[in-house]
């Protein structure tokens, strides 16, 4: 005989079936409480071209071309932020300067990477290496290197990648260590520096590419390094 009110629906679940909706209730708790929620900006209200230095060393900005980038297309489908593009000249070879920078991770800095612009631009690359760069008399940061030929000519090209306070070499360490910020609820900021020069002789193009990343990080206002190094 019904008393009036509508029939329980939890009078037909199993104890199995309660658990569960229990247990992912639980789960969604806890997901929703480890939201990533803290930004990590190093860069802040700062352009690019305000952190890095005009003259670096021996060396003085030049030009805004002569450096290779991702086809139009595909920096079209980037989500952009920001990127600088300079050649400098110390009166015996350019060195190439491209700083892409995003304050989340995300897919604009892959399209800068020299094994996607390069490659669209018809460069064989070789020689990929890690590399450690003294910047400060007790620090170094491990990077990645390669050689870039095509018809003949060449480049050696130095470039890492930071996110948050992280240098990782792969992009699967970046997922990695990507993941492990949003784990300890930050949002990390992101960067891309490629350093380059016309290849010659491997060892002294290496040492010039290193000379100028020293150079650059000394040039650059000590609160805004992190932007480039963390």
């Amino acid at each position: 005989m019904s008393d009036g009110f509508p029939p329980d629906p939890m009078a037909k679940l199993s104890r199995r079936e309660v658990v569960a909706g229990l247990a992912m209730l639980s789960a969604g708790a806890v997901a929703a409480a480890r939201k990533p929620d803290i930004e990590v900006d190093y860069l802040g209200k700062y352009k690019l071209d305000e952190v890095i230095p005009e003259k670096i060393g021996a060396w003085k900005f030049v030009s805004t071309s002569g450096v290779v980038v991702p086809p139009k297309d595909q920096l079209q489908q980037a989500l952009y932020s920001q990127l600088l593009t300079r050649v400098y000249y110390d009166g015996q070879a350019p060195i190439m300067l491209l700083v892409a920078y995003s304050p989340t991770q995300n897919g604009f800095l892959q399209v800068h990477r020299p094994e996607f612009c390069y490659t669209a631009a018809g460069f064989d690359l070789s020689r990929f290496a890690p590399h450690d760069v003294r910047i400060e008399p007790t620090r170094s940061i491990r990077v990645n290197t390669l050689t870039a030929t095509r018809e003949g000519a060449g480049e050696k090209l130095l470039y890492w990648v930071r996110i948050g306070d992280h240098i990782p070499l792969s992009w699967a360490q970046q997922k990695i260590v990507f993941a492990e910020d949003n784990l300890r609820r930050l949002i990390p900021d992101s960067i891309l520096v490629r350093v380059s020069t016309p290849l010659t002789d491997d060892s002294l193009a290496m040492a010039k590419i290193d000379q100028f990343v020293r150079d650059m990080v000394a040039a650059t206002a000590p609160p805004l390094r992190r932007v480039l190094v963390a």
